[in-house]
């Protein structure tokens, strides 16, 4: 078994299968660029991660799929016939989740730097959940309640900074002073105006129920000891808060454990720190009714995968190229963006053949940085050959744009 096998890929005499379908056969029928989601493996993630608390905990726990990375509204469907949770980051994936049948209840709403707009369009959401991410926002949120929801109960919570962040990329790290590459991190309310911030909100009228926090994406094996430090602060946090006097509902620990992109990679063992968090809440005997996660890469990447069609090979200086007929920034950007973001690709009719070389796989882009890959070992492609992008189920599509005025593909889920 090839190590990205799963319930939605599969080898089979030398070629890649979809969901049981010839990928180049599915190529073939819809066209290219083509993003394949799987059903299947969307749920097979899902329950893998209801699986590491269960057992381990009497509160209800609440899976927040975190839309923003992969807000297709098949998928945001069939995820709320299975009871999940939504975190979005906007108001426009507020409507999204409920356009897609989420209550306002079961939504979690954490922007950042938010105009008075955006509140507007969020406490007109009865039920909504919306979390502060700055102890300065609250005299907006102040104007905005006064002047048109003074008698409404708004829910609230506080998304903190514990100082510690932690992501496979300094953009994707979303929590500490700053990222590793020196950029201020514009997330969460210091730790020192934590309980101001719950004092405040009350004061305003506002009804605080939970306290949430994200350190950032892409947790590996080894992060395992700096993330459990981060949700040790938190557990202690909230105690603090209730000491104070409020009663928080909830702690939501965010997301940032997802799939494994690299053969080489260590996967984050989500068991062990499920068990960690479950175990210092019950510890700290806090007070609260659920805690909350938000998965996104996790439970989306490994289900989808982007089917690109070989135009021509070229060489050129010694490099040899597979010219396919999609760009990164239109399909899935995230090679183009992160230095350090990598997708496995796979040549879907010749997975078996022995006789490889490094190739480039080339967008159509007017853009140096515009590669799938990197010289990688491969199978040569030839014209009319179909390649797979692996890992594109989440933060692919859904950061595309038309830059070169170029489409962005269509997206079918089997």
């Amino acid at each position: 078994m090839i190590w990205w096998e799963n319930q939605f890929l599969e080898a089979k005499g030398g070629k890649l299968y979809l969901g049981g379908r010839e990928a180049a056969r599915i190529a073939a029928e819809y066209g290219t660029p083509l993003f394949v989601y799987s059903r299947k493996q969307v749920l097979a993630n899902l329950r893998a991660l209801e699986r590491v608390f269960a057992g381990k905990t009497d509160l209800d726990v609440r899976i927040c799929y975190a839309m923003k990375a992969n807000p297709n509204r098949d998928i945001l469907r069939l995820l709320e016939a299975e009871g999940a949770w939504i975190d979005a980051v906007s108001p426009g994936e507020v409507r999204a989740a409920m356009r897609a049948g989420f209550p306002p209840q079961k939504i979690l709403f954490t922007g950042t730097s938010m105009s008075p707009e955006d509140f507007r369009r969020a406490f007109a959401v009865t039920g909504l959940t919306v979390s502060i991410d700055a102890f300065e926002q609250l005299e907006i949120m102040k104007i905005v309640k006064d002047r048109w929801f003074r008698r409404k109960a708004v829910r609230v919570s506080v998304r903190w900074n514990p100082g510690i962040g932690r992501g496979f990329n300094p953009k994707v790290i979303t929590a500490g002073e700053r990222s590793v590459d020196g950029t201020p991190i514009k997330f969460g309310v210091e730790g020192k105006k934590v309980l101001a911030t719950f004092q405040k909100a009350k004061d305003y009228g506002f009804v605080p129920v939970g306290l949430h926090q994200h350190l950032g994406s892409g947790w590996v094996k080894e992060d395992l000891d700096e993330v459990t430090k981060a949700a040790a602060a938190m557990i202690q946090k909230a105690a603090e808060v209730e000491r104070r006097g409020f009663d928080l509902e909830f702690l939501d620990f965010g997301g940032g454990f997802g799939p494994r992109y690299l053969k080489s990679q260590g996967l984050f063992p989500v068991a062990k720190y499920a068990a960690f968090i479950c175990r210092e809440i019950k510890k700290r005997r806090l007070k609260i009714r659920a805690l909350a996660v938000e998965p996104g890469k996790y439970l989306l990447a490994d289900a989808g995968v982007l089917l690109l069609a070989v135009g021509y090979l070229k060489e050129s200086y010694g490099n040899l190229f597979a010219c396919v007929n999609g760009g990164t920034f239109n399909t899935l950007p995230r090679p183009a963006i992160y230095l350090q973001a990598y997708h496995e690709i796979v040549h879907c009719t010749r997975l078996a053949s022995k006789i490889r070389r490094r190739v480039t796989v080339a967008g159509n882009l007017c853009e140096t940085g515009d590669v799938f890959g990197k010289e990688i070992l491969m199978p040569i492609p030839k014209a009319g050959d179909i390649l797979a992008v692996l890992n594109a189920g989440a933060y692919a599509r859904t950061m595309a744009s038309h830059y070169n005025l170029r489409p962005i593909p269509k997206e079918i889920i089997i």
